[in-house]
């Protein structure tokens, strides 16, 4: 173990940690690890969630403000971002299955794992208050292994090595949601009387104004990154990024804006991306001035071995083989396909920097003269 290596694990023990520091993966120079200036739990995860059928809805929820959108043992269910922005990390559990919902404002980075482990041991986790690569890095309440957000990887611990198993969901407005799926739940915002299991201090924050207003603008700088910049794109570009095989690859949402529906090949895979302008930024204040950021979906195109084109006629998505009508969650509504759900692939919304500083080898594709690249 070096220096620099003793004196973290020395500044970590003293703050009460008592995550196995011998263990730590190859690839992590200790020296990356940042404090985000709040301490252990200083960010408090849900941990009790409540929810509302869509029918009985609070009033404060917005017709365009993002959701993530999580569909899993026959349930649907959606988790604002106004809320997501405070708390971080939401542990829940839907028809038996323990779930762990995510986000890291900092990098726009929203992602779901499954909380149990192929061993069967169950994890619920925390906000560590440090970052790496300005990503959010979690901790396990059960062996204090340190997990990075952006990967789902443990990296510091007794776990050190593992990897949580994503769960495929989407950004989406709450109206597109609520539309989509009347019979689902949204979560509820913490009340004043609601504390955390581990600090005792309240949840309830001030969800009208998210804690890094302005931050998503095009011309801000990371916050708490020093590590190097990919200049392929500017560092705060939305992306939807997707890992198939040996491909890393993102799609620029300045593209597509341009080109909403994309139909790709990723080492072998046919997929299809949606996007469309109708999500809010989580990043403004809800008093006024809301800006729209857009999302995506992603799908396998293959219907029982028939691979299918997508296009977008007059707002409508459509394929070409049979001419069956679709919307953005890729199920088909009208047509010889009606009824057919495409198959969800995981995949998610960053910013450009933070994700090029995790998958560096990332393709990039955004240009029509990109092999195996069409647009619709």
């Amino acid at each position: 173990m070096s220096a620099v290596e003793r004196a973290f694990w020395s500044r970590a023990a003293a703050q009460g940690w008592t995550t196995d520091f011998t263990r730590i993966v190859d690839d992590l120079d200790v020296r990356d690890i940042l404090s985000g200036g709040v301490p252990r739990d200083g960010i408090p995860s849900i941990d009790n969630p409540r929810f509302a059928p869509v029918g009985e809805a609070p009033d404060y929820l917005r017709s365009d403000e993002p959701v993530v959108v999580l569909e899993l043992n026959g349930a649907q269910r959606a988790y604002p971002l106004s809320i997501l922005t405070w708390h971080e990390i939401v542990n829940d559990v839907i028809n038996g299955t323990p779930i762990v919902v995510t986000f890291c404002p900092l990098c726009n980075t929203s992602l779901t794992f499954l909380s149990t482990l192929p061993d069967g041991r169950v994890l619920d986790f925390g906000v560590s208050g440090n970052l790496r690569n300005s990503d959010l890095i979690m901790y396990d309440r059960q062996t204090e292994t340190w997990w990075q957000q952006i990967t789902g990887g443990g990296i510091i611990g007794e776990l050190a090595g593992t990897q949580l198993e994503f769960l495929p969901v989407v950004i989406t407005s709450w109206d597109q949601f609520a539309g989509q799926f009347p019979e689902g739940d949204v979560l509820l915002r913490p009340t004043a009387e609601e504390r955390h299991p581990i600090t005792g201090r309240a949840l309830a924050r001030n969800y009208e104004r998210p804690p890094y207003a302005g931050y998503d603008s095009i011309d801000n700088s990371p916050f708490l990154f020093d590590g190097a910049l990919d200049g392929r794109l500017l560092p705060m570009e939305r992306v939807a990024t997707v890992s198939l095989g040996e491909l890393d690859v993102a799609y620029p949402y300045s593209f597509l804006a341009e080109k909403p529906v994309v139909n790709d090949v990723i080492d072998g895979t046919p997929v299809t991306v949606f996007f469309d302008n109708g999500t809010e930024s989580a990043f403004l204040a809800r008093s006024g001035g809301f800006a729209k950021s857009g999302s995506t979906t992603l799908f396998r195109r293959t219907v029982d071995d028939r691979v299918l084109t997508f296009g977008l006629e007059e707002g409508v998505i459509r394929d070409e083989e049979t001419g069956t009508r679709w919307n953005k969650f890729g199920k088909a509504l009208e047509g010889e396909l009606a009824g057919t759900q495409l198959e969800p692939v995981v995949h998610a919304a960053h910013f450009w920097f933070a994700w090029a500083a995790f998958r560096p080898d990332t393709e990039i594709r955004g240009s029509v003269d990109m092999l195996n690249f069409e647009v619709a």
